[in-house]
């Protein structure tokens, strides 16, 4: 026992040297072989590396390490007995057997399938479709949709290499097709608006929409849901069908200019040209509002309190509650210099009829 355990731990250190090894041959070839001039690789080599090597990691241990151990310790004659000694241990289910290889073989399969998509993912988006100037949303999209067949297919091939049989496939199929229609008709409604979301693009990652009452920053868009933040830096988890049943202002859509409205009411009796004037001038001194479209001050009406005056300008959406602050603080200041009374609600009190004893001075007296 003594020596195989030796002889294991003397084993196990020779691999975990192989496998630094591996890694760094990995690193060689995506670092300064031909293939550094791929971008997508070149870009993500780190993940690559780091998943190429969990893979090939697995791998060894299952086919060679543990076969290994088993012939030190005396459980095997020969690494050919061992290898399928361990590989065909298993256990049977109705007329299947399921062995260790074969779910090597089949987590194998699942597995190389997920760096597959991934891959051709990355290569797609990056290397093909951008130099077509396809749209970030068709994209997306496509790279979405090329990673879900893929993984599929992969789940097809590792369920065949269990010894699954096609009729039985069908069966599973179909139970899943019943399952959806009953249990699963709003992950499936989401999943179709996803895709319609990033084909049609109402919305795009970036945008600045309102949805509620609420303004927010769309994050990212997912095939079951979209991530909005709000200005309060609180990520929103929004189903996409609510994005595409409900009434969404997309304050972004075209372009990134709005349009802010201030409202202000005046004192009756002020200067109507120096109130223009001034809320003029303030638009003006404020470098983050759009000259290119001039500000407009409009005399909209006659309130039960005030002259009711609106500040238009137009600024960038990113920045609207900055300067409608910043715009506040300068009418309040302005109309302090200039003496313009800003209004509040007033109310005069006329009086028809009061009893005498309240109006009039009592009688003298004589003393």
């Amino acid at each position: 026992m003594f020596l195989s355990s030796i002889r294991s731990a003397a084993t196990v250190l020779v691999f975990i040297l192989f496998f630094y090894m591996i890694r760094g041959g990995l690193e060689w070839a995506l670092h300064r072989s031909p293939l550094r001039q791929v971008t997508v690789l070149h870009r993500d080599v780190d993940a690559i590396i780091r998943r190429m090597g969990l893979f090939i990691d697995v791998a060894i241990w299952g086919v060679v390490v543990l076969p290994t151990l088993l012939l030190l310790w005396g459980v095997y004659d020969n690494m050919e007995e061992a290898t399928k000694g361990l590989l065909g241990f298993g256990i049977n289910m109705g007329s299947q057997r399921i062995s260790v290889g074969l779910v090597i073989v089949s987590a194998g399969i699942l597995y190389g399938s997920y760096l597959m998509s991934l891959i051709l993912q990355k290569l797609l988006m990056d290397e093909v479709l951008i130099r077509r100037q396809v749209v970030k949303g068709v994209r997306l999209a496509i790279g979405r949709l090329l990673h879900y067949v893929l993984i599929f297919i992969g789940f097809l091939l590792a369920l065949f290499a269990l010894g699954f049989e096609f009729t039985k496939l069908t069966i599973m199929l179909s139970a899943l097709g019943v399952g959806i229609g009953f249990g699963l008709q709003s992950i499936v409604h989401n999943f179709v608006s996803g895709l319609i979301l990033l084909f049609e693009q109402p919305v795009r990652v970036g945008d600045i929409i309102e949805l509620g009452g609420n303004w927010a920053e769309i994050k990212s868009i997912g095939l079951r849901a979209t991530t909005v933040q709000t200005y309060d830096e609180a990520d929103v988890i929004i189903p996409n069908a609510d994005l595409l049943t409900n009434q969404v202002t997309n304050w972004t859509l075209s372009n990134r200019q709005v349009r802010l409205i201030i409202q202000v009411g005046v004192a009756y009796g002020s200067d109507v040209p120096l109130v223009i004037e001034t809320l003029m001038a303030c638009a003006n001194a404020n470098e983050r509002v759009y000259k290119t479209r001039p500000p407009q001050v409009l005399f909209l009406s006659f309130g039960e309190s005030s002259l009711d005056f609106e500040l238009r300008v137009w600024v960038l959406a990113d920045d609207r509650i900055q300067i409608k602050s910043e715009l506040h603080q300068e009418i309040d200041r302005s109309f302090r210099e200039a003496k313009i009374e800003i209004a509040f609600p007033q109310r005069d009190l006329h009086v028809r009829s009061v009893d005498e004893s309240v109006t009039l001075p009592p009688p003298e007296t004589k003393g």
